[in-house]
């Protein structure tokens, strides 16, 4: 079998009275692109800094390759083969772009380090560029820089720290599908930070979310999105209206509607349902359930509705798709049960 590409096993990683990584044990696999997402202070970046070297753990152990790397036999980081991408990019200010990639590369013959440098050059699509300096390239430029400065040793593991935060959002998407193309081609593992969870979700072939140094769960973007472990790793992915119930005899009674409940619950406990806005389904036709709009927020394919329903403390959010009238004051809704999230 295979050894994973990193394995961490307990690590725990203190900073005076914080639990940067508290006993996080993960099996990193070779090739893979790992999103690793939580909100700010989680323990993201202590992760990557701690695989690279330039942090170590009060206990624990780091494997890349099923070869340990901390404790007696600490490796530094200039022989773990690990690359690091980070969200400044940390390009050489004074150095051209081909000297910016050439840079990792000294300890090859001067005609091998041109000949690699040219070639990443030329598939990253930045060759014209070469005799330019940092200052004189875009933020997207400048990042197919910093990632052909950080693909030139041909790493086996290369970490991304928010890599794609400095761009704005159209050309962020388009920069980062092109850069993880090339990484998929070049069969490196990569992990990479976001705080961003729509990125997370269509970045990675597994997703780690993370809280307080934990793991909360890790899975395919379907699994956190589909089959959340809690309701923090629900409501992390996606905005949910919390309504109130009763659980009887198996099923959840809520002002909208009755819904099974998961066996784990104890009889005659009060309880609360999760459900997305694109849960709810909203038509001016008379239904079941009559709502009244409190708000609209259109955003071109879809629209934000804030409803009133009786019986309910809080607005209740609906995103759809249909076109309502611009005039609509009621509206009748309903709830799609297999989307409906109880804990």
């Amino acid at each position: 079998m295979t050894e994973p590409a990193v394995r961490l096993k307990k690590a725990i990683r203190r900073f005076g009275s914080t639990t940067a990584l508290d006993n996080l044990s993960l099996d990193i696999h070779q090739g893979e692109i790992l999103s690793l997402v939580g909100p700010s202070g989680c323990g993201k970046s202590t992760l990557l800094r701690v695989i690279a070297g330039v942090e170590t753990l009060d206990s624990g152990h780091v494997f890349l390759s099923g070869r340990p790397v901390d404790g007696d036999g600490f490796i530094e980081p200039e022989a773990r083969n690990v690359g690091f991408m980070f969200q400044d990019y940390a390009l050489f200010p004074h150095l051209s772009v081909r000297d910016n990639v050439l840079f990792g590369l000294k300890k090859r013959r001067r005609t091998e380090a041109a000949a690699r440098a040219e070639d990443l050059l030329g598939r990253l699509g930045i060759a014209h560029l070469a005799a330019r300096f940092p200052h004189a390239l875009s933020g997207g430029e400048q990042q197919r820089v910093a990632l052909a400065r950080a693909l030139a040793p041909e790493p086996g593991i290369i970490l991304m720290d928010e890599p794609f935060s400095n761009l704005d959002q159209g050309l962020r998407q388009r920069v980062r599908d092109e850069t993880l193309s090339v990484l998929r081609a070049s069969g490196t593992t990569v992990i990479m930070v976001t705080h961003d969870p729509q990125e997370a979700l269509s970045a990675g072939d597994r997703v780690v979310l993370m809280r307080g140094g934990a793991i909360v769960q890790v899975g395919t973007a379907y699994d956190l999105y589909d089959r959340p472990f809690d309701a923090y790793a629900a409501a992390f992915f996606c905005a949910l209206n919390a309504v109130p119930g009763l659980l009887r005899d198996g099923r959840v009674e809520t002002p909208l509607g009755t819904f099974a409940a998961p066996p784990a619950l104890a009889p005659e406990d009060a309880t609360t349902l999760y459900i997305r806005p694109d849960a709810i389904n909203i038509s001016t036709s008379p239904g079941a359930i009559r709502a009244r709009i409190r708000r609209r927020v259109f955003l071109g394919a879809t629209e934000h509705v804030m409803l009133h329903v009786e019986g309910l403390d809080q607005p209740l959010t609906c995103a759809t798709s249909a076109r309502l009238p611009e005039d609509a004051d009621v509206v009748f809704i309903s709830v799609s049960p297999e989307k409906v999230l109880i804990f």
